[in-house]
């Protein structure tokens, strides 16, 4: 288990906000030749709630980043793969190749002006453990890492991760519940038992309003949304009528929504 010893003894080393580079040192400006010049421009800080640094383009990081993009964010990603950034570089205007556990590459590709940095370095956890030590010894504020067992989230967040992450854990859990629970089409969990649930309408729901329903009072699930079809209704009225084939969008305990069901 040499990755195991090698990880207790950089943790030993480390304090939660510092850290050195292990990795040899890349020389940045063939980097900036291969991904071109205007990706290496410093960021200014401004809005930097919608600014954001991606560290790791698998396909978990690359669907954050492109998400970011899509909905009007600034993101500066980075991965240590060549032809990775190359085939990523028409989808993010902003992608450089670098080496993430390198302090002197991360502060010439301007890290250190990001409030937010997201390590979704999924395939060696040791290089994923010292991006992220590193984004908090530079000065970016909140990090969030990406880890693939528990032990690996309780390591991030000892040595200073904001938050972490378990994409393959959570996604196996919503699908367990969904699969449990033979009506539930989607589970999102808010907290260790309250979440947000998509149901199909129960029979004894159909063609009564909302305010009939009393699903408050009832089972402590508040309405968020209904799915009809193609349509979507945020926020439904008192005087909603729930219909056969609807799916309720509710807010609450999964076992208060299975009592819904009953």
């Amino acid at each position: 288990m040499q990755i195991r010893r090698n990880l207790g003894r950089l943790i030993r080393s480390l304090s939660p906000f510092a850290a050195r580079s292990t990795a040899p040192s890349r020389n940045v400006e063939e980097d900036r030749t291969a991904a071109g010049p205007a990706q290496y421009s410093p960021f200014k800080r401004g809005g930097r709630d919608s600014e954001f640094v991606v560290i790791g383009l698998g396909r978990f990081g690359t669907a954050v980043a492109t998400t970011l993009v899509e909905n009007g964010c600034t993101v500066l990603a980075i991965d240590s793969n060549h032809s990775r950034v190359q085939a990523l570089s028409g989808e993010l205007p902003h992608v450089v190749q670098l080496d993430a556990t390198n302090i002197d590459a991360l502060r010439q590709a301007g890290v250190e002006t990001f409030d937010t940095g997201l390590v979704c370095i999924g395939t060696d956890f040791e290089n994923n453990l010292l991006a992220t030590v590193l984004l908090r010894q530079l000065g970016v504020q909140r990090v969030i890492a990406k880890a693939l067992t528990i032990t690996q989230r309780e390591i991030l967040l000892k040595v200073g991760a904001d938050e972490v992450i378990l994409p393959e854990h959570e996604a196996g859990r919503r699908l367990g519940r969904k699969m449990a629970v033979g009506h539930l089409v989607d589970y999102l969990e808010v907290s260790n038992d309250v979440g947000v649930v998509e149901l199909l309408a129960p029979p004894s729901t159909w063609d009564h309003s909302l305010s009939e329903l009393s699903l408050r009072q009832r089972y402590g699930l508040s309405v968020i949304a209904v799915r009809r079809g193609d349509d979507l209704i945020v926020s439904p009225s008192a005087g909603f009528q729930i219909k056969e084939e609807d799916v309720v969008v509710v807010l609450g305990r999964m076992e208060d929504a299975e009592r819904m069901r009953q």
